[in-house]
Formats: C-alpha cells, sequence, structure tokens
C-alpha cells in the first residue's frame, strides 16, 4: 500500500532532496499539473536537468533528471515555503530576495507558476510554493 500525500509539491520536493542526499541523479514521481509547472520552473532557473512526462496505466509520471550523471547538484537547499495549514502569500513589492539572488523563489501567481524574478517584472504577487538555493 502507497501513501498518498495530500500535499504534492512537499512531496516533489522532499523526493528531489533525498535524491540529492544519496547521489541519485533521477527521480520518478505521479504526474500533475502543479508538479509539472513547479519542475518548469526549476528547469527554468537552472536548478534541475530536465524532466519529461511518460505515459503509464493508471496514471502518467514524470521523470526528473536532477544533475547528469557525475555532475553535483545545483541545489543546495529547496524548502516548501507555503504549507497546507499556513499559506503564504505576497504582493510584487514583497517578494523575497534568496540568497543575495542566487536562490529563487518560486510563486503560484493568477497567470501561472513562475520565479519571483518574473512575478515581480509583471507585477505579480502570489502564494510563494518554493524556496531554492
Amino acid at each position: 500500500m502507497s501513501l498518498q500525500s495530500t500535499d504534492q509539491i512537499a512531496d516533489l520536493i522532499t523526493r528531489i532532496r533525498n535524491a540529492i542526499m544519496v547521489g541519485k541523479n533521477e527521480i520518478v514521481v505521479p504526474t500533475s499539473k502543479l508538479k509539472v509547472a513547479v519542475l518548469e520552473g526549476l528547469k527554468s532557473t537552472g536548478f534541475i536537468d530536465s524532466y519529461k512526462v511518460e505515459s503509464a496505466k493508471p496514471r502518467d509520471f514524470l521523470k526528473v533528471t536532477i544533475m547528469k550523471a557525475g555532475e553535483i547538484a545545483k541545489i543546495n537547499e529547496i524548502e516548501k515555503v507555503s504549507k497546507p495549514g499556513r499559506r503564504v502569500y505576497v504582493s510584487a513589492d514583497e517578494i523575497p530576495t534568496i540568497k543575495s539572488g542566487r536562490g529563487v523563489v518560486l510563486l503560484s501567481t493568477n497567470k501561472g507558476v513562475m520565479s519571483g524574478k518574473d512575478a515581480k517584472k509583471n507585477r505579480l504577487g502570489g502564494e510563494i510554493l518554493v524556496k531554492v538555493w
């Protein structure tokens, strides 16, 4: 019997963190639109190498390549900010800067999931999902 996490993003980042700790460069997770959006944000900011959706029954899954074989992970720390019991919302002016700009926050805005830098540029606030550096 597999336990289904109610918080998809917490589950995803925990799997990424655990894979990095044991030196694995790939993980497989059940797919969802939100996970794809977060992975797209991590890929566009250069924190993961790639991901792809693979078809399967009863549910498609995501194959995430954290780093190429032999490389070291670009993620030093990845953390879920907004939790089911305590949502964290910010306006465009309140978006935090992580590690003097070396890190990234991913926000869920009304225009989709985007990095803090893109959200500031578009003057959008939203829910802070993930902090990574």
